[in-house]
């Protein structure tokens, strides 16, 4: 069963915007003897009044209309009121010691307020970097509101967008320039076509987690909560099939072998402390213990340590991609823990080291300023603000509304 916007009386289907993997499961349905049903909001007489055919009539059995339109969760949106200053910090130092540091022009961002932040510094800090044109021009990417200042300052050249975002439907269509849009005028997204440039294609992942261990192992599923990884796993990951050769994906190369191949950019960008002084990096994940009393055959992690070449705290960056052993590995991340009860083992000559060897990095050695850190360098301060942005095109949700 799948959802769509209008229907005409043959059976062909418009999803609009949020079309994602629809095509793909109806026609996996539709060719082995299955049966699809398709919700939709309207049911046209004329097949010249849908908008484009996403899905043929041919490959749908049965249609209904909905008694109300479906109801659509503005996932990928953050309202900047909620950034604080330690996420621009972070921020900052994605920015300097990250994007700038390996030239990133093709990336993804995870859901958070970190990535929310860094989106909101390129017109601002990133100009003031001198950094436009040089990196963050290519995005797989649902169209996240907090990117509006950067597409309308030039920032961002293309956005393939693996799905819609409430409110989100006249801004992209007004921009064809940067994503998608059909010869009907609205957005067509493609979850599986997104997913396979955000895996074999771009620079870089960046995106946080709920819980991390000494090795950069990460997961969201802790204790009494059971939280869906989405495209993390897939997105943050290398994946070794690789042959397109990028600046940023070279620039991990530490060899001078031949046959030495690159590397994608996976970055967790963590808090060392949640929300309840809960320790974001920990000694085991919870995952393990889950996955045993729950009976899965592996323990629910969502990014391998393996797989994670940078790990960025408030304390600083740990390029682990650097590392030549596990045991510098460990004390890599243990040296930008903080007082977590990894942050604790680090030993301060190790750490000293580790810094003079371009190993770590904190804030002052990226030249990043704690102070300046604040939110008056973001480019929106709030979605209203947003919006001003988008020329009063972008539509927020009622629940983001403050006036």
């Amino acid at each position: 069963m799948v959802a769509g916007y209008k229907a005409d009386r043959q059976g062909n289907l418009y999803t609009g915007p949020s079309t994602e993997d629809t095509p793909a499961l109806v026609e996996a349905a539709a060719f082995r003897d299955g049966i699809v049903i398709a919700q939709v909001n309207e049911i046209v007489d004329d097949p010249k009044d849908l908008p484009r055919v996403d899905i043929p009539g041919a490959w749908v059995d049965y249609v209904v209309r909905s008694d109300k339109p479906f109801y659509i969760e503005p996932l990928f949106t953050r309202d900047p009121r909620l950034i604080k200053p330690v996420h621009i910090l972070m921020a900052m130092m994605a920015i300097r010691g990250v994007y700038e540091r390996h030239g990133v022009q093709s990336l993804n961002h995870g859901i958070g307020f970190n990535t929310a932040a860094i989106e909101l510094l390129l017109p601002t800090y990133g100009a003031q970097l001198g950094l436009k044109g040089k990196i963050c021009r290519n995005w797989t990417l649902n169209p996240h509101p907090t990117l509006i200042p950067a597409i309308e300052s030039g920032w961002v050249e293309s956005v393939h967008c693996f799905g819609a975002e409430l409110g989100m439907e006249n801004y992209t269509a007004a921009r064809p320039d940067v994503f998608f849009i059909g010869r009907d005028g609205s957005m067509r997204s493609n979850r599986a076509f997104c997913q396979l440039a955000g895996q074999y294609a771009v620079d870089l992942f960046i995106g946080s987690t709920l819980q991390m261990d000494g090795l950069g192992n990460s997961s969201t599923v802790t204790h009494g909560r059971l939280t869906g990884f989405g495209g993390a796993p897939n997105m943050g990951h290398d994946p070794r099939g690789r042959r397109h050769a990028t600046p940023a994906w070279l620039d991990l190369i530490e060899t001078d072998d031949p046959l030495a191949r690159g590397k994608k950019l996976v970055v967790q960008m963590v808090e060392t402390f949640q929300d309840g002084s809960q320790p974001t990096i920990v000694e085991s994940l919870d995952a393990v213990e889950v996955g045993k009393t729950s009976g899965m055959p592996l323990a629910p992690v969502m990014i391998y340590g393996d797989d994670v070449t940078h790990v960025l705290t408030e304390e600083g960056i740990a390029y682990l991609y650097k590392a030549r052993s596990l045991e510098e590995r460990k004390a890599m991340l243990a040296a930008v823990a903080g007082v977590t009860p990894i942050g604790l083992t680090h030993d301060p000559k190790q750490t000293a080291r580790m810094r003079a060897e371009g190993l770590i990095a904190l804030p002052e050695d990226m030249g990043v300023r704690r102070a300046d850190a604040t939110r008056s360098l973001l480019a929106a301060k709030s979605i209203a603000e947003l919006v001003e942005w988008s020329g009063g095109l972008y539509e927020p949700p009622a629940k983001f509304r403050s006036w």
